[in-house]
């Protein structure tokens, strides 16, 4: 019966509620905040080269995240298809996240190294050309835009000041290292790093 009491009293059923979902949430999360196997990254992890940063920029520029996930569920089905599944320590450099949920195309969180350089280069120009039932569109622009040298130090010092450790030697060669680069570059060298950390150690 008192379940009857709580059920017809719409405030007392509102705020227990809120205090179920709150523990609840607390039972997930405390234990996360003090593990280092979320907060610490993986062994041999290093920060995105200038390169592979600007690569990560277009890549998001470009809404690729919208359409490929960035995350292998523990899943059978899924680390049988794509490699093994992913780990929070492989992504603490990460700002932001590109897990995603929707995969309109495949997971890329293992592509890097799977495919050579001219494999993405044709594909990101064509997708049609090497994946015939590909509906990705085309992105003939990339092979086209140079990348502006002059904000990658900024983007770095901004990621240095958020915890990644990037040196000042990182910072001030960052504008050499992408200086005349194409898009293209960027982007190819951004996928071809995609968890090659965790897959190198499988």
């Amino acid at each position: 019966m008192k379940h009857e009491v709580i059920e017809k009293n719409v405030s007392l059923m509102i705020i227990l509620t809120i205090v179920a979902i709150s523990f609840g949430t607390l039972v997930e999360l405390v234990p996360l905040i003090f593990s280092k196997q979320v907060s610490e990254p993986v062994d041999g992890l290093k920060p995105l080269t200038a390169l592979q940063l600007e690569g990560r920029d277009i890549y998001i520029r470009e809404g690729c995240n919208t359409c490929h996930s960035q995350m292998i569920r523990a899943l059978r089905a899924e680390s049988e298809r794509y490699g093994h599944y992913s780990v929070a320590g492989e992504f603490v450099y990460d700002r932001p996240f590109l897990w995603g949920s929707k995969r309109t195309g495949p997971d890329l969180a293992r592509v890097g190294g799977r495919y050579s350089d001219d494999w993405h280069r044709a594909h990101l120009m064509n997708p049609r050309d090497v994946v015939p039932e590909s509906n990705m569109p085309a992105f003939p622009w990339l092979f086209e835009n140079t990348i502006d040298s002059s904000v990658t130090p900024k983007k770095l010092a901004t990621l240095q000041a958020l915890g990644v450790p990037y040196t000042q030697a990182d910072i001030d060669g960052a504008a050499a290292s992408v200086e005349g680069k194409k898009e293209i570059d960027a982007v190819v060298a951004y996928l071809q790093n995609l968890g090659t950390v965790l897959s190198e150690k499988r």
